[in-house]
């Protein structure tokens, strides 16, 4: 008789802790489902009295998003079968035991990411069905699965570009690469919430959600949706831009140590835009949701980056004859540096051949098909100047290919090319090394060597594509014929005479020598250098001169000179940005020919040392002590200092302590006890700040051991 009886669910196991394991999505947590597509996963069914394979029917229905339908891909209706049936939902693979059904569930390795409610339909006989909620499950891509679009063939890369919840992100200067620490924190237990509720958010699904839902299963559109959402310049997206100097209404760019803390205050504060990011927080924060989702990312940091709004592959720059960097109008600006992304999928909407690593800059800078983001365009089009191919590849090759013109202005107009750099742009593109804390320089996946072959006959095609063929004789196609200045009869070099410390004078020296030139092959000849120095602004400005000097030399035929130049630290105390950038230029006309030279020096301030040492091994739910010290170096006292801590799977959260005031020349010692919460690789982040320097920061790589039993 018990045979006879209906079949009816009793209760279901979604086995969430062997799962995730399997699917590796441990790290966001055991209390509920998060799988991979393109792998199955096992449920445990139990039921009144034993399943009968061929009299009992069991239908599965998996659904996500608003309005879910089997032909947008939002619906998948599938049957209890004996084997799988390729690349399609299943159910399949079952063990029967007494009362309980183990069957394993596939979802194929195109499916759509997201939030899922899974039913069950029974019947008998294909009689009356009924349905019974099994519960949500979360699905993501699958780099581990060579089906998925996001596959990546390498253990060690997935460790670093999924699995790696800390790491850096590369700022400065060419010459001063700094290397900041980033909490990423994309396992935390609600990032993976507030990365869908990203989606959520986006202009495309408000417009149409049922088609944005059915596009989630292409990550060319999701990363592209997410380059968008990671700024609210076109909606209510994560971080607002800053940059200005008037943080007072938020927090500075430089004082956030991690993502999670951006993240969290997005979701909790009725998703309004986090007040404010630059370029490395953008850069960083979409990093964070990329793992999150399943998409390998890393963050990657270009030099003396060209911002090219009017796609000329130029940049032009203006000085005065006093040496002063001028204001411009125009956008086309030289930032010391910028971040962006890179994600690796396969680009099915692109010729074979580029595959692999794509720009994606969530940094609002220019509209793409309306919208402010930027990407994907691929790694290996940019450095074959293939700029037609999407999305917004011209821009991104400019960024890193465009041509630097420096003039001389005066009397209203630019009068005379004072250098034309076909090299100076798209310096040291710097990304984490996989599996170090060293920095890796990629730049010739972006482009061939400066100045060879390959790299002009590159350079000149994406040109033709990207200039208007009208303009085939334009000035700036006859300027890259040219040799830009004629020969100088002199070579100049501005050196630093020690290390630059924040709150010190600054030594420098100029070097000077005469070469033969054709219009004065030798004799003596004067020059008078006018020198400025002005504060180096993020994106390429400058503020007033702070420092002035002007210096006579006479200069004969092999000699060389050596000039010393001071300039005082009362010069430029309170009058540099965050960044703490100077940039000391100098003219030197020759009085026989009238003609002038420019010579450049960027110095970038070291701020005081911070150490972080701790005392024995790490365990999990065993304090840990942590001793944290700061000797103020400078002149001056670091006042209304405050610390905060951060580290996935050491602190929950940050902790934030306020520290006072530090006086000149003293050292601060700071101990504290942490309880780390999860095992393996973790990094401490410890920043401090303060009214006169924003950035004081360190980290601590730490490993954590599992708790011995008691």
């Amino acid at each position: 008789m018990d045979q006879m009886a209906a079949l009816e669910l009793r209760s279901v196991d979604l086995q969430s802790p062997r799962n995730n394991k399997e699917h590796h999505t441990q790290e966001m947590g055991l209390k509920r489902l998060i799988v991979r597509r393109g792998q199955s996963f096992e449920l445990q069914l139990h039921f009144n009295r034993p399943f009968h394979f061929g009299t009992d029917y069991l239908t599965f229905v998996a659904e996500t998003g608003p309005a879910p339908m089997e032909l947008l891909g939002t619906r998948a209706t599938f049957s209890l079968t004996q084997a799988r049936k390729g690349n399609v939902w299943s159910a399949f693979d079952f063990t029967i035991d007494t009362n309980s059904l183990i069957v394993s569930l596939f979802t194929p390795a195109n499916a759509v990411i997201g939030p899922y409610s899974l039913k069950i339909e029974i019947s008998q006989d294909q009689g009356h069905s009924v349905a019974h909620p099994l519960g949500t499950f979360i699905l993501l891509f699958n780099p581990w699965n060579a089906e998925d679009d996001v596959y990546l063939p390498s253990a060690i890369l997935l460790q670093e570009y999924i699995m790696m919840d800390y790491g850096f992100v590369y700022k400065g200067h060419e010459r001063f690469i700094t290397a900041w620490p980033w909490n990423y924190g994309q396992f935390e237990e609600d990032i993976i919430d507030i990365c869908f509720e990203i989606l959520n958010r986006s202009l495309y699904f408000l417009e149409n959600p049922s088609k944005d839902y059915s596009q989630r299963n292409d990550p060319v559109y999701v990363c592209r949706v997410v380059s968008a959402m990671i700024n609210s310049n076109d909606d209510n997206g994560v971080l607002q831009g800053n940059w200005g100097e008037d943080y007072s209404r938020g927090v500075s760019p430089l004082e956030w140590n991690g993502s999670v803390a951006i993240l969290r205050q997005w979701s909790a504060r009725g998703r309004q835009p986090v007040k404010y990011g630059q370029c490395w927080v953008f850069a960083a924060v979409m990093c964070t949701v990329m793992r999150c989702l399943g998409v390998p990312t890393r963050v990657v940091s270009n030099f003396r980056s060209a911002h090219n709004m009017d796609g000329n592959l130029t940049i032009d720059t203006y000085y005065d004859q006093n040496a002063e960097m001028l204001p411009t109008r125009k956008q086309d600006k030289i930032w010391n540096f910028h971040v962006w992304n890179e994600c690796w999928m396969i680009r099915k909407d692109l010729p074979p051949g580029y595959n692999g690593w794509q720009v994606l800059d969530p940094t609002p800078q220019q509209t793409s098909s309306g919208l402010f983001c930027c990407g994907p365009a691929s790694v290996k089009a940019i450095r074959e100047g293939e700029v037609h191919l999407p999305y917004d590849t011209p821009f991104v090759y400019a960024e890193v290919n465009a041509d630097e013109v420096i003039w001389l202005f005066g009397d209203g107009q630019a009068q005379e090319i004072l250098v034309h750099d076909t090299s100076s742009i798209g310096k040291e593109i710097s990304t984490k090394m996989v599996g170090s804390d060293q920095r890796q320089n990629i730049t010739s996946s972006y482009k061939y060597l400066e100045g060879s072959p390959d790299e002009r006959s590159v350079f000149m095609k994406a040109s033709r594509k990207m200039l208007d063929p009208r303009r085939a004789s334009s000035p700036f196609l006859d300027l890259l014929g040219s040799r830009g200045s004629e020969d100088q009869p002199a070579q100049l070099q501005l050196h630093l005479a020690r290390t630059p410390e924040w709150g010190q004078d600054l030594m420098l020296r100029l070097h000077a020598w005469r070469v033969p030139d054709r219009v004065h092959p030798q004799g003596p000849i004067r020059l008078v250098v006018r020198f400025s120095a002005q504060a180096l602004l993020h994106q390429g400005e400058t503020r007033e001169p702070l420092w002035r000097q002007t210096i006579h030399l006479n200069l004969d035929f092999g000699q060389e000179i050596q000039w010393p130049l001071l300039l005082p630290h009362d010069n430029y105390r309170n009058k540099l940005t965050d960044e703490k950038l100077i940039r000391v230029s100098g003219i030197a006309k020759v009085e026989e020919t009238g003609r002038s030279m420019l010579v450049l020096k960027d110095i970038s301030l070291e701020p005081p040392h911070l150490s972080i040492e701790v005392s024995k091994r790490a365990e999990v739910g065993k304090a840990l002590r942590v001793h944290i010290t700061l000797t103020n170096t400078l002149t001056m006292a670091l006042s209304n200092c405050t610390m905060v801590l951060e580290g996935s799977g050491l602190i929950d959260g940050q902790i934030s302590k306020n520290i006072g005031t530090l006086v000149a020349g003293h050292t601060i010692q700071i101990q504290l006890d942490l309880y780390p919460i999860k095992t393996g690789p973790r990094q401490l982040q410890v920043l401090i700040s303060s009214n006169e320097i924003k950035e004081i920061k360190s980290y601590k790589d730490i490993f954590v051991a599992a708790s011995r039993a008691s």
